[in-house]
């Protein structure tokens, strides 16, 4: 057995068990702050190249991402497929996402792992939340997106560290170098706020 996957199922089982010892089960917020957490274990080399992949449930190799894989793969350890469900939207409401790539239909390779359409699918089918200024407003699985300089979209997920002086939740995310858990929050400008659970079950007819 690989002893480096020993010690990332560890942690994670380390902090799935700090959240059950605070309150009973851990809720869904603490178990994708802990998915994101576990990633960062992991080296991952920054590459944004366009790659077909499988369809659903296909991702690029585990030792590449970007931005979006973090919250794409966190995703996936709770049994979301932002994929499969942000493919699904885009196919029926096409006309609702950005046009800046020139496409006139979904594409599953690459359409999840853009921001800006991440950003109007937790829009229109999570919770967009304020973005302000006050550190309290960003909870432990609350998603949240930046401009970068050069007019350069990005993401993270808010997990439940906070900055060395416990006035900010760290965040993990990949700017370039893998993913980190750092105290970003405030570094850029926010551009969204969200939070996201999943697809909501649609109820049988009796």
């Amino acid at each position: 057995m690989n002893p480096f996957s020993v010690r990332t199922g560890l942690l994670l089982l380390a902090l799935l068990g700090a959240g059950a010892a605070m309150g009973g089960t851990p809720g869904f917020e603490q178990r994708l702050a802990a998915a994101a957490m576990e990633q960062t274990q992991h080296r991952v080399r920054y590459d944004g190249a366009y790659v077909p992949i499988p369809y659903p449930g296909g991702d690029v190799p585990a030792d590449t991402g970007v931005c979006t894989d973090v919250l794409i793969r966190a995703y996936r350890k709770l049994g979301i497929d932002l994929q499969k469900e942000v493919h699904e939207e885009m196919r029926d409401h096409f006309d609702a996402y950005p046009k800046y790539w020139g496409l006139s239909r979904p594409d599953t390779n690459i359409d999840h792992r853009r921001v800006p359409n991440l950003q109007v699918f937790f829009k229109r089918k999570g919770q967009p939340l304020p973005i302000t200024d006050r550190a309290e407003d960003y909870k432990t699985g609350d998603l949240v997106t930046w401009m970068l300089p050069g007019n350069l979209p990005h993401s993270g997920i808010v997990v439940d560290q906070f900055s060395e002086d416990g006035q900010r939740p760290l965040i993990v995310h990949n700017i370039g170098q893998g993913p980190k858990l750092e105290d970003i929050l405030f570094l850029f400008p926010i551009t969204g706020h969200y939070r996201y659970q999943g697809p909501i079950p649609t109820k049988k007819k009796p």
